[in-house]
């Protein structure tokens, strides 16, 4: 953690008007170390978003930022609204982001007031406004001009992923295959099918998009006073992708009621009236842009990322635990275990989910 005369000196480089006051860590993100900063601008407390990125995961932090600049600068073009989009602060060099002396990337955001997001959606209203916004947020991108910069190759290719966990399999470099057996073979009796969205994007059935790439429901801000979705944060995976990597996050992330790391795995199911609030705000604002077979695929896409990002943990806890942070003794195993138990719920359920796309669609 930074002190706060380091945070001061980060905050000088950059174009925020006003004096330092204070800064305190925010947020509850795995990947970046991230603080809230208030400055006094004429007698009124502001606040901003001051963030460090994480290089070991984003290898190309100048073509992440850039990508985040052309979005956020269409989003805000087109809505001509500071909240429904993210506001990037310039540091004084021109740039919209600096580099320490210890060679760490950081950037400041202005911090939108009077919204919050939810770790675990509370209500279906609250479901349906954060999946219509990233919808929103899909069909906005869908005439930015060019191509976006893959900040991280194949991040959403499942066939890969799991190639990863056969590789984390065969160095067990900490020991740890024996007390992940039944959840190695959990993934591997599903790896058949794990390559079909990618098979259908060659084939020409589903299109590329840009896509936000990590669409935990908190990373939606929905308004305080409306209940309205209005912004989504978190930008550092948008790139190119699939719409179902999006679609299929938000099944995972915001249909459970229990936590991502719930030990309980009693507690774990998918919700099918939160699944029913997610595909409807999402093809609320979403369905103009999206073809038949995007919309075929929409409940498989909730399986199938589930599955990876569970695939991923899992890994990662072979692998030492290098990439997502952890608070506990096997917390990514606990990880992993709560995105298979959902899978399952998933699993049983997918003829009804089908059966409500083709409804939606009529």
């Amino acid at each position: 953690m930074k002190s706060l005369k380091e945070i001061r000196n980060l905050c000088s480089r950059f174009a925020v008007p006003g004096d330092f006051v204070s800064a305190e860590p925010y947020g509850s993100g795995h990947i970046n170390d991230t603080y809230a900063v208030t400055f006094d601008q004429a007698g009124s407390r502001i606040r901003y978003i001051l963030q460090r990125l994480n290089t070991v995961v984003f290898r190309d932090p100048v073509g992440l930022m850039e990508n985040i600049r052309r979005v956020t600068g269409h989003l805000a073009a087109k809505n001509g609204d500071s909240r429904s989009t993210l506001t990037l602060v310039p540091a004084l060099d021109g740039n919209v982001w600096i580099c320490d002396g210890d060679g760490n990337y950081w950037r400041i955001y202005l911090f939108i007031e009077h919204a919050k997001s939810f770790d675990v959606l509370e209500t279906a209203d609250q479901a349906y406004e954060a999946a219509k916004a990233f919808g929103k947020f899909q069909a906005d991108l869908t005439d930015l001009p060019g191509r976006l910069t893959e900040t991280i190759p194949d991040f959403h290719n499942t066939p890969k992923r799991i190639a990863q966990l056969e590789e984390a399999i065969r160095a067990d470099v900490c020991g740890r295959v024996r007390s992940a057996e039944r959840e190695i073979e959990f993934v591997l009796s599903r790896k058949e099918e794990a390559g079909t969205l990618i098979r259908l994007n060659r084939e020409g059935a589903i299109p590329e998009r840009i896509t936000h790439n990590d669409t935990k429901l908190n990373n939606v801000l929905i308004d305080t006073e409306s209940g309205h979705g209005i912004c989504v944060i978190d930008l550092d995976t948008v790139m190119p992708g699939l719409a179902h990597y999006d679609f299929g996050d938000m099944v995972r992330t915001g249909t459970s009621p229990a936590a991502e790391d719930e030990r309980d795995l009693s507690r774990v199911e998918m919700r099918f009236p939160m699944f029913e609030a997610l595909l409807r705000g999402y093809c609320a604002s979403a369905g103009a842009f999206l073809n038949p077979v995007e919309f075929e695929y929409l409940p498989f896409s909730g399986k199938l990322i589930t599955l990876e990002i569970g695939t991923r943990f899992l890994a990662d806890y072979l692998a030492g635990d290098i990439y997502f942070k952890i608070h506990r003794d096997g917390h990514n195993l606990d990880r992993a275990r709560t995105q298979f138990a959902l899978v399952q719920s998933i699993e049983r359920q997918m003829d009804r989910m089908n059966a409500l796309v083709r409804e939606i669609q009529k």
